[in-house]
């Protein structure tokens, strides 16, 4: 029997998220390839990282032509630019800025029409096979409450908008309370992770967050309960920031999980 193809993999985006990915790609993981790289300025790339075996550099706009699976690791601003060409190829797309898929719905009538995949990783979160199964039944609430540094708000609009001076926050400080839906539009590079959440449950309008800046801390801690027919759930993650505050060491670490499950002769996890 023929061995399967190894997958060719792209990233579209070279920042924290995008290197630590790219380097374990290149480190060598069976099945998987990193085939190119979607990048602003393509001398800047190859000098930031000495590859094995170095993929394409290219634009983002060209990257599905040299891949069959594109992860997204851009600014959330630049998801449909990304997205378009990958999923109208009829390739997979790997989202880690799952907020910015809220205001972009149209993608997954995209990826049905082309016989593309949208595929959002777990990121910085935990348990969200068990919330897509209770979600098979019948989920009554889901809630969560998430606390980072303040120092990981920095920039969000709607610390931006209503003037949270973060340097003065001394003490633990709710700084929002309400649904997925509205932190991904003001916290659009912190909460990803709710995003992924609601949309593995009971969608972003009916998911409850709280935020939280805490100066006591330095990991991002996200917990969650679940209330379902089915089974209660409560988890905890406490996540170390990787070199961008806003982001856990872990989500790329997710990505390359979820990469190595495409080419896997074992899967585990739903």
């Amino acid at each position: 029997m023929q061995a399967a193809q190894e997958v060719r993999v792209g990233i579209a985006g070279f920042g924290a998220i995008g290197k630590a990915i790219a380097r374990r790609l290149d480190a060598g993981i069976p099945g998987l390839r990193l085939a190119a790289l979607g990048v602003r300025d393509a001398e800047k790339a190859r000098a930031a990282h000495a590859f094995a075996t170095p993929p394409v550099y290219t634009d983002i706009d060209h990257l599905a032509e040299h891949c069959d699976v594109v992860v997204e690791c851009a600014p959330a601003a630049l998801l449909p630019r990304i997205a378009t060409p990958v999923l109208k190829a009829g390739k997979k797309l790997m989202v880690l800025s799952s907020g910015a898929l809220l205001m972009n719905e149209d993608l997954v009538e995209v990826a049905r029409a082309h016989g593309g995949q949208i595929v959002v990783a777990t990121g910085a979160l935990l348990g969200l096979d068990a919330v897509t199964a209770a979600a098979e039944g019948t989920i009554n609430e889901v809630r969560m409450v998430s606390r980072k540094p303040p120092i990981g708000f920095a920039g969000a609009p709607y610390v931006v908008k209503n003037g949270i001076d973060l340097d003065a926050i001394k003490t633990p400080t709710r700084i929002y309370t309400g649904t997925a839906r509205e932190a991904a539009t003001g916290f659009p590079a912190n909460l990803n992770v709710a995003v992924s959440l609601s949309l593995a449950g009971v969608g972003p309008d009916r998911t409850i967050l709280e935020i939280w800046a805490d100066p006591t801390i330095s990991r991002n801690i996200h917990r969650i309960e679940v209330d379902s027919e089915e089974a209660k759930l409560s988890m905890e993650i406490q996540n170390v920031p990787s070199e961008n505050p806003k982001t856990g060491r872990i989500t790329a670490l997710s990505a390359v999980a979820a990469l190595r499950k495409m080419a896997a002769p074992l899967r585990i996890g739903t």
